[in-house]
């Protein structure tokens, strides 16, 4: 299951206790519609992996995204989990403090949904 913009694309992965929803492009105010309804439409699991490594603009509004995943998910009982930001990504979630709220990990080296 996928959605595509012109800049950016948004690809879900499931599994039995995780799903991984895999960005690349820029997320903006012009494309953060596709960044939203991809992560509302994931299938509800335990945990939803970001991967966030292909995504080389993030910008407030994909901010509040992610916040707003983020308490979706935590009010289910689940966990979401952004994977390897690239270094500008990065410090925009360390600027904003989105980085003592959501889980930052390295991509896994097998590239399984499974929690590493």
């Amino acid at each position: 299951m996928g959605q595509r913009d012109d800049r950016l694309h948004v690809q879900i992965s499931a599994a039995d206790h995780a799903v991984e929803v895999r960005v690349t492009g820029e997320v903006d105010i012009a494309t953060v519609g596709a960044l939203r309804s991809a992560l509302w439409a994931a299938p509800a699991r335990s945990v939803l992996r970001v991967d966030l490594s292909g995504v080389r603009v993030l910008s407030a509004a994909g901010v509040r995204a992610l916040v707003a995943a983020h308490l979706r998910i935590r009010a289910r009982g689940g966990e979401l989990v952004l994977v390897g930001p690239d270094p500008t990504v990065h410090r925009v979630l360390r600027a904003t403090g989105l980085h003592r709220v959501i889980p930052i990990v390295d991509p896994c080296p097998d590239r399984e949904l499974v929690a590493c």
